[in-house]
């Protein structure tokens, strides 16, 4: 994983840009049951806000608020920097977000509490919180070695999440992402996946179908690449997970920046790009080009979280 970015300018948009209209769409269905989904809208297709949060078309939630705010500690320090990420993190939940998850806040309370940008290993950590987030690392370092990547998205994941599941769930999706941008195509997506559940069966998913899948990371990652590899277009992805309901906005941003990934931006329906908040859609692009300018550029090491911050 150590070669040359191969996509053409416009890829690295459409992983950001896919991650957030995955989000704005999934939204709407948050914790609804499938029926519920087929009483009320039939099949949920369109960008028309709504949801459990009331929000406007186009709005975004926790998902995609949380990759900027990563993204913007990435591009400012240039690398991976726990305390900045824990700073970025902590800052973002100070401006009262729409949506925050239990196990994020802990993580946040906990860096405000010790000073510590990192959470001891606990396996009730193993939500998708980390993994949902994770973009802006696999932008950065998308020319980095391997193991570089993935103590980069350790860094960023275990200020809030740190389980085996967790990592091994993000490890994974980032993986995807950066072997989609150096070229590769459905199958090397599919083996990274694939050696996932070898490592961890819990992630197989070539079975029955996930519906209603909770926010743990096993049953949101065996609902997205389901989606993913039985559909053949971003945009039947994208409307066949969220409408599997549960935590949709979630399975949503994140099938949307691998189906970015795989599809390419011409993929992401018309009609989608343009409901999304202006201003989320243009930060999304230019954080996109800012973060692969980085990895073309030569990101800086990762900084771990293993000190104390002195913050206020």
């Amino acid at each position: 994983m150590a070669g040359p970015w191969a996509g053409p300018r416009s890829r690295p948009v459409n992983r950001l840009r896919g991650l957030a209209v995955g989000d704005a769409l999934g939204a709407t269905t948050e914790f609804l049951t499938p029926r519920e989904i087929r009483q009320y809208h039939k099949v949920h297709r369109d960008i028309v806000g709504g949801g459990w949060l009331h929000l406007a078309p186009g709005a975004v939630t926790d998902d995609t608020e949380m990759s900027l705010a990563l993204g913007r500690s990435i591009i400012d320090r240039r690398r991976v920097d726990a305390v900045s990420i824990a700073e970025a993190f902590s800052a973002w939940m100070r401006s009262k977000p729409v949506d925050i998850g239990n196990t994020v806040r802990r993580g946040i309370v906990h860096y405000r509490s010790t000073g510590r940008p990192k959470i001891d290993q606990n396996e009730q950590s193993a939500g998708n919180g980390a993994c949902m987030r994770c973009l802006p690392v696999a932008l950065a370092y998308c020319r980095a070695p391997v193991e570089q990547l993935v103590s980069a998205v350790h860094v960023q994941s275990h200020v809030t999440h740190n389980a085996p599941l967790s990592d091994a769930g993000t490890d994974t999706v980032v993986k995807m992402v950066v072997a989609a941008l150096q070229g590769g195509g459905r199958r090397s997506m599919r083996q990274i996946a694939d050696a996932l559940v070898s490592g961890f069966p819990a992630f197989r998913y070539d079975g029955r179908r996930v519906e209603n899948p909770s926010g743990w990371i096993v049953d949101t990652l065996r609902a997205v690449f389901q989606a993913l590899f039985s559909t053949s277009g971003f945009e039947e992805a994208l409307v066949d997970v969220v409408n599997r309901g549960g935590d949709s906005d979630t399975t949503g941003a994140i099938a949307g920046m691998l189906a970015g990934a795989l599809y390419g931006r011409e993929a992401i329906p018309l009609r989608w790009s343009n409901a999304l908040d202006t201003a989320v859609r243009q930060e999304c692009e230019q954080q996109a080009i800012s973060l692969v300018a980085l990895a073309n550029g030569g990101v800086q090491p990762v900084i771990e979280g293993t000190g104390i911050s002195n913050h206020g």
